[in-house]
């Protein structure tokens, strides 16, 4: 028997996979637990409708990704902390921070945890911060840290 895959199983494949099966074991496991469906003509067609669908949405994505990704290129965020002597800041600039004052200065979401700094910034000065908005979108955002 011809089974759709609902979900993931370990043992026969992954979601939206198109698989040959016994029937008892179809019949008395895998369409009870709701783990596929028969691979009826209108569930073939179901299923090639919703990955057209799901492709559709990724490209939207992706696009939606690349748009923002040069809003952020164009944009420098400001973010001015205490120093003390030599223009050392006490503490550091946190990505939580870079985040607010985007919110706040350039009206960008961005979320801190997409955000990537390889070393804390401790110093005055201009900074660029990777930030993965996409799993093939990167964009670069300038950071300027002045004295407060």
């Amino acid at each position: 028997m011809d089974v759709i895959l609902l979900e993931d199983v370990k043992t026969l494949g992954k979601k939206g996979q198109i698989v040959k099966i016994n029937d008892g074991y179809a019949r008395n496991y895998v369409l009870p637990k709701k783990l596929g469906i028969e691979a009826t003509a209108k569930n073939l067609n179901d299923l090639k409708l919703q990955k057209k669908r799901e492709e559709k949405e990724a490209a939207e994505e992706l696009a939606a990704a690349k748009e923002l990704a040069a809003k952020i290129a164009e944009c420098t965020v400001t973010v001015s902390m205490k120093t003390g002597e030599g223009g050392r800041t006490f503490g550091t600039v946190s990505t939580k921070e870079v985040a607010e004052e985007a919110k706040k200065q350039l009206g960008l979401d961005i979320d801190k945890k997409k955000m990537k700094l390889d070393d804390p910034i401790k110093a005055l000065g201009t900074y660029i911060i990777n930030v993965k908005l996409h799993k093939d979108v990167t964009a670069k955002l300038t950071v300027k840290v002045v004295e407060k």
